[in-house]
């Protein structure tokens, strides 16, 4: 009868220390201002990337490519299927190449498919993919968001010439192009300036999420000359780079900026209705 009372003190020391730990940690648990673990930003909508070098159907290749259709038909099928890219991650970065020659000119076609990722939590996938594009928009240095060197432009000309100063402003970022006949190529040797400003280098409504168009004539050599348009847009997280080049047979030719242009504007409209699929 000695031990009953000390077992009974010891039970109810043991419950009340359970009771008590149970109470303090669940006090603590619903403390308000506690720390909580925040969402992570969305993942982007895509995940994988479609093949390049399958992107683009023959019936549109042949009009891209038009010296394909001169080749014996074992040759065509090769000048179709295109040369892909060397990546080190195809879920990350895929791209084709196709080149055609013909007795006129020869023309050539290029795309990359990047798939953005953020590794930051707090950056989505897309926002990541917003910012690799606006990099990419803004090394295009393109004439409506290149204001600096716009505005240069009829200041330098206005100490010369103030009427030189309207026919050199809208002409595009490289006057020095015009009397290689770079600017003025528009398309019948009219120069007006309405025609000349709807191909210049620019922003693109409608094409994705974010577009631009890009077009250079390059000097190669001692004398011919190459135009290449480049397309570029972003859909959701993905950044997809359309480049058409052509380059006349003829040194004395200026490749069509119009139809390069249309071409490539409709391919990439192409491209972002296969992304949607």
């Amino acid at each position: 009868m000695a031990y009953v009372p000390g077992a009974a003190l010891l039970a109810a020391l043991v419950v009340g220390c359970s009771a008590g730990t149970g109470t303090d940690g669940s006090a603590a648990d619903s403390r308000p201002g506690g720390p909580t673990a925040s969402p992570a930003a969305p993942a982007g909508k895509y995940r994988t990337l479609p093949d390049p070098c399958r992107a683009v159907a023959h019936s549109t290749l042949k009009d891209l490519l038009p010296g394909v259709a001169e080749l014996p038909e074992d040759q065509q099928e090769k000048a179709y299927a295109g040369t892909a890219s060397v990546t080190y991650d195809t879920d990350r970065r895929v791209g084709c190449t196709w080149k055609a020659e013909a007795p006129d000119s020869s023309r050539s076609l290029s795309l990359d498919f990047e798939r953005v990722v953020s590794y930051d939590t707090s950056v989505s996938d897309d926002d990541r993919a917003d910012e690799v594009y606006g990099k990419k928009e803004a090394a295009a240095h393109l004439p409506s968001s290149a204001s600096d060197s716009a505005s240069d432009s009829p200041s330098d000309s206005a100490s010369d010439s103030p009427s030189d100063s309207p026919s050199n402003s809208p002409s595009g970022s490289a006057p020095s192009d015009e009397e290689s006949d770079g600017e003025t190529d528009g398309k019948s040797g009219d120069g007006a300036t309405g025609a000349t400003e709807d191909l210049q280098p620019r922003v693109l409504d409608n094409l994705g999420d974010a577009a631009f168009l890009d077009d250079l004539l390059i000097q190669a050599g001692s004398s011919a000359q190459h135009r290449t348009v480049r397309v570029v847009f972003r859909t959701s997280n993905v950044i997809v780079t359309v480049q058409y080049t052509e380059q006349p047979a003829r040194s004395t030719e200026v490749p069509d900026s119009k139809e390069l242009q249309e071409k490539a504007q409709a391919l990439a409209r192409k491209l972002v209705d296969k992304f949607s699929e």
